[in-house]
């Protein structure tokens, strides 16, 4: 049986992303697992200019690559090197995602298991300050010359690499190198054990950075599951890999429930803002039905834009939907339609009568939009859902006050109720919006068995 061999690779680039960025220089150094076999060091002319910044860093300058091969040139011989070899680096699917995408657009097909020293590091020598190459190198006394050039980096990690070997009692490399390992899968900074402990449950997960703070929440029917599909793939854009590359720590929140899932996440993020959040930051209804006064004693009802310093009486993702609402409105309460407003709200704004129309008198006027507006907060019901726990000894409940979500929480199945609305004083108040009731909504048409009305 032929011993297993490792390519241990390091790359220098134009940026931080394999879809945008290109390779400026390679090392590549093949290995036993104990001797260094055989070397491969080139810088190669990324066909593009090299930012200020990298220069500064690596010290590779336009000149020094104007002369060099492009990748098309070596692919064949890196792919050759790489080829059934387990792929090594320090932070691996950062080199990883370039080598691959490069030889992709050489036309040739590759992947390759992969093995982080960032990982076998912190396994096999627990408790460092960093992780960094240029720290490890310095904490164990590895030599590290040519800092941030491709032969230097990939020398010291060769070393690492052997250091692992040998310290590695546990077998951990064994274990990260089999095809079932989630390590390879985990970015550099994520504890596996933040992983391992994700439950295969409903609820919603926070990934945070270097500093504890939540950069992301999301919510899952499967956790752990959901959770493994933000590592999986090789998308090489640079918001993902600026993503992957700051999750240091994972934590969940198990729900009974879907629902429960959204409407948690969604209190969340719109408390916690995290950086790689958007969807819901801004949910809001575009558009209100607004009830006002004319200085002339007339009440209208008006559809307008949201409006923070104006209450409205209902609020819709749509001007259509607004517009259809206060037509039927109208119709329903035989409200003249010179007092409909379908475009935008006019505080304050008087009737203008043609002097030929005449005008409904205003007591019975302002007694339909009255009766109209009644109908719109009575039509609100005030219920409770109720469904399966996060045990066989819990249900869990949600209260929804007059059209509002309320709170939700959990019921103990010991729990006797006198009657529905009780269910109030179980749940934890929280915040409605209208994101939130069209999640219940949406719930409640297709599970109606599980709504019980007030």
């Amino acid at each position: 049986m032929k011993k297993l061999e490792y390519a241990i690779v390091d790359i220098e680039t134009t940026g931080e992303n394999a879809s945008g960025s290109r390779i400026t220089e390679i090392a590549i150094i093949i290995h036993d697992g104990t001797t260094v076999l055989e070397r491969f060091e080139t810088l190669i002319n990324p066909q593009k200019e090299i930012p200020l910044a990298i220069f500064a860093l690596t010290g590779i300058t336009n000149e020094m690559v104007a002369d060099a091969p492009i990748f098309d040139e070596v692919a064949e011989k890196i792919k050759l090197l790489l080829s059934d070899r387990v792929f090594v680096a320090h932070n691996v699917n950062f080199d990883y995602s370039f080598v691959r995408h490069e030889l992709e657009k050489s036309g040739f097909k590759w992947t390759a298991r992969k093995l982080c020293t960032v990982r076998a590091a912190r396994k096999i020598k627990p408790g460092l300050g960093s992780y960094s190459l240029g720290k490890l190198c310095t904490a164990l006394n590895i030599p590290l010359e040519n800092r941030h050039r491709a032969g230097g980096d990939a020398d010291a990690t060769a070393i690492l690499f052997t250091l692992l070997q040998q310290w590695d009692s546990e077998n951990v490399i064994p274990t990260m190198l089999k095809n079932t390992s989630q390590d390879q899968r985990l970015p550099p900074n994520v504890p596996p054990k933040d992983f391992e402990q994700l439950p295969d449950k409903p609820g919603i997960y926070y990934f945070y950075n270097q500093n504890k703070k939540v950069i992301y929440v999301g919510k899952a029917v499967n956790m752990k599951k959901r959770v493994a599909s933000h590592f999986s793939g090789h998308k090489v854009n640079s918001q993902r890999q600026h993503f992957l590359r700051e999750i240091y720590a994972i934590s969940f929140e198990t729900c009974a429930t879907e629902l429960m899932a959204l409407i948690l996440e969604c209190h969340e993020i719109q408390k916690l803002w995290p950086l790689y959040n958007r969807a819901l930051k801004r949910f809001e209804p575009q558009f209100g039905l607004y009830h006002y006064e004319a200085r002339n004693g007339y009440q209208y009802l008006a559809i307008g834009k949201r409006n923070t310093l104006y209450a409205c009486l209902e609020t819709f993702n749509s001007r259509y939907e607004a517009i259809n609402k206060l037509r039927n409105l109208a119709e329903q309460f035989e409200i003249d339609q010179k007092f409909c407003h379908y475009a935008t709200i006019n505080e304050g704004a008087a009737v203008r009568p043609n002097r030929l129309l005449e005008l409904p008198d205003v007591n019975q006027h302002n007694r339909q939009i009255e009766n109209a507006i009644a109908f719109l907060r009575n039509s609100k019901k005030s219920f409770a859902i109720i469904d399966k726990g996060r045990s066989d000894d819990e249900r869990s409940c949600l209260w929804i006050e007059k059209g509002h979500f309320y709170g939700m929480g959990y019921l103990s199945l010991d729990t006797v109720l006198t009657g529905i609305s009780e269910i109030k004083e179980v749940v934890t108040p929280s915040r409605s919006n209208h994101y939130i009731m069209q999640l219940i909504n949406s719930f409640i048409k297709k599970y109606p068995s599980k709504v019980f009305f007030q």
